[in-house]
């Protein structure tokens, strides 16, 4: 079965998680520039089968979009342009970042790892995934 990815969608990095096979565990896969995101999708997508992305979508509490909604509009926009046969579905992604935080918090991560955010971005990137999975 096809693997789903997910991507935390930022201006300077990119959180990146994968299912597993089975589509039953989402783990953390890497953080990458966002200037690199397609170069790395394309590489990584020749050595794995993949039929979904899900990318957050970041709104406000009152659900109106924020500065970023437009960007991440604009990279699902370019993702179906690049990927026409992978199905690119939006989540939101309201208190992702946090509760990353909060389970580094808990999980006993030192304050200096705490403030490595391409850390945060691939663990923000891995509960968007559960998020989803927990969906379908």
């Amino acid at each position: 079965m096809p693997r789903i990815l997910a991507i935390d969608y930022g201006l300077k990095r990119c959180g990146i998680a994968v299912s597993d096979p089975l589509r039953i565990i989402a783990t953390p896969l890497t953080t990458v520039a966002a200037n690199e995101l397609f170069p790395f999708l394309t590489t990584y997508f020749e050595t794995n089968e993949v039929d979904t992305i899900v990318i957050g979508l970041p709104k406000r509490l009152d659900n109106t979009d924020t500065h970023s909604t437009s960007f991440v509009l604009k990279a699902i926009d370019a993702l179906n342009k690049k990927y026409p046969t992978k199905k690119t579905i939006p989540l939101d992604e309201r208190f992702t970042s946090k509760i990353a935080l909060n389970a580094m918090i808990a999980g006993g991560t030192s304050k200096k790892n705490r403030a490595n955010k391409a850390t945060i971005d691939q663990i923000s990137a891995t509960i968007i995934l559960q998020d989803y999975m927990r969906g379908i």
